[in-house]
């Protein structure tokens, strides 16, 4: 985030209105705004690149859950994480929250930072498995970018079919209906492109593959 802080969630002295209302009722404006919000996450799913968070101080409320839509979140150490809507009256989950953070440090920690409406620092994000790593402020940034100009340098169909894969297993009822979508997986890129043999080339000459895929 730009400034001191990641997101700080709603603007809670002025939510304003989400655009097109014009003409609804207010039942119809209510769910409105409401998928307005929350269709974020999965559009930040169903973009093909990878997403880097670079989280630094306070992601708070709907920020901490937008952080969670990240396929990859690094802390700067000033990173606060915070589901603050149970400290307002409100219930803590929304964004897909409730189903993201179990799946990321399990169900009883979530329901714990979720519940009891406490802080979660950078260091304690780090050790649940919340984040990648936590590095200090002002390597932030080029942290993220160095992981991003390192993915960049794969297959940009291999990468965007793995993280179409992740994110498509964790709804996956089994490992079988997992390692079923793996397999299509593979073999799409490894039959219909020339990746591995261009790979394998790279390696012989000492140079970087270039993929044409």
């Amino acid at each position: 985030g730009t400034g001191r802080g990641f997101c700080s969630g709603l603007n809670l002295e002025d939510v304003g209105a989400p655009p097109g209302i014009e003409g609804m009722t207010l039942s119809r404006i209510a769910i409105h705004a409401m998928e307005y919000m929350s269709n974020l996450v999965p559009t930040m799913r169903a973009i093909p690149q990878p997403l880097i968070g670079a989280i630094n101080g306070p992601a708070y409320g709907g920020g901490f859950c937008l952080s969670l839509g990240f396929d990859i979140r690094i802390a700067a150490e000033s990173a606060l994480f915070n589901a603050a809507g149970i400290n307002n009256g409100l219930s803590a989950v929304e964004l897909g929250s409730s189903y993201l953070l179990p799946r990321l440090i399990g169900a009883s920690r979530s329901s714990e930072i979720l519940l009891n409406g406490r802080v979660v620092d950078a260091q304690e994000a780090d050790r649940l498995g919340l984040v990648s790593r936590t590095v200090p402020d002002d390597q932030l940034l080029e942290e993220a970018l160095a992981l991003a100009e390192q993915i960049s340098a794969y297959s940009t169909h291999g990468v965007a079919m793995t993280k179409k894969v992740l994110w498509s297993s964790l709804e996956c009822g089994s490992l079988e209906a997992a390692i079923d979508l793996e397999n299509r997986n593979q073999l799409l890129v490894r039959m219909l492109t020339n990746n591995l043999d261009e790979a394998i080339l790279a390696r012989r000459e000492n140079r970087k593959p270039v993929y044409k895929d």
